[in-house]
C-alpha cells in the first residue's frame, strides 16, 4: 500500500520541487501547473497547501534563503579566519552551482517584490552577522546602524556581484579561479575595514 503524504510532507515536497525548478528559471516563471504535475497532484490541490501562488513563492524563496545560510555555515571548530574563508568558498560555490536560481533570488529582491526583499534582507543580515562574529566583533552583529555592520553588508554585495559575474563567464574565459576570488574578497574586506 502506498504511503499517503501528510500535509507537512506534501508542503515540503512541493517546496523542494520549486527549489529544483528554480535552478533553471526565475521564481516568477515557476509554473504552478508544472509543479502540481511533477508532484502528481492537481493544481487545485496545490492551492489546498498554499492559499495563493504568492504563498507558494514565499515558501520557495524562504527555503532558498535557509538553504544558502545552511550550506555556507562553516565548521564551528575552525579558527575564525578559516571560518570566514570556508563560508566564502561555499558562498562562491553556491552561486556558481545555482547561478540562475541565485540571480532570481537577488533580482526578485532588487525588483522590489516585498516577500523577496524581506527574505533576501534576512539572509543577507544572517551572513553579515556571521562575518562580524568571525572578525571578532560580535557586539555589532545585531546593530545595523553601526559603521562596521554597514561596511560588511556592502562588502558582501561586492563579493556577491563579483561571484555572479565571474560564474557567468565560460570557465576558460574566467580571469582567475574560485580560490583566487575568495582570497581577493578577503583581502578587499581587510582593506575596507582599515579605511
Amino acid at each position: 500500500m502506498e504511503h499517503r503524504l501528510t500535509a507537512d510532507e506534501r508542503r515540503k515536497q512541493l517546496v523542494k520541487l520549486g527549489l529544483m525548478m528554480l535552478r533553471t528559471k526565475p521564481i516568477h516563471e515557476l509554473s504552478i501547473d508544472e509543479i502540481a504535475s511533477a508532484a502528481g497532484i492537481s493544481r487545485g490541490l496545490l492551492f489546498h497547501y498554499f492559499p495563493s501562488k504568492r504563498d507558494y513563492y514565499v515558501a520557495v524563496i524562504s527555503a532558498a534563503g535557509r538553504r544558502l545560510l545552511r550550506v555556507t555555515k562553516p565548521d564551528d571548530a575552525l579558527a575564525p579566519e578559516q571560518q570566514l574563508r570556508e563560508m566564502l568558498t561555499q558562498f562562491v560555490a553556491f552561486i556558481e552551482r545555482r547561478r540562475t536560481a541565485y540571480i532570481s533570488f537577488v533580482r526578485g529582491a532588487a525588483g522590489g517584490d516585498d516577500f523577496a526583499v524581506e527574505v533576501y534582507d534576512e539572509t543577507r543580515a544572517g551572513l553579515t552577522k556571521r562575518i562580524l562574529t568571525y572578525l571578532g566583533t560580535p557586539e555589532v552583529a545585531d546593530d545595523p546602524t553601526s559603521a562596521d555592520y554597514l561596511r560588511i553588508h556592502a562588502w558582501l554585495s561586492y563579493t556577491e556581484d563579483l561571484a555572479i559575474e565571474w560564474s557567468g563567464l565560460p570557465e576558460e574565459d574566467r580571469p582567475y579561479s574560485a580560490t583566487h576570488l575568495v582570497k581577493h574578497s578577503i583581502e578587499a574586506l581587510h582593506t575596507l575595514r582599515k579605511l
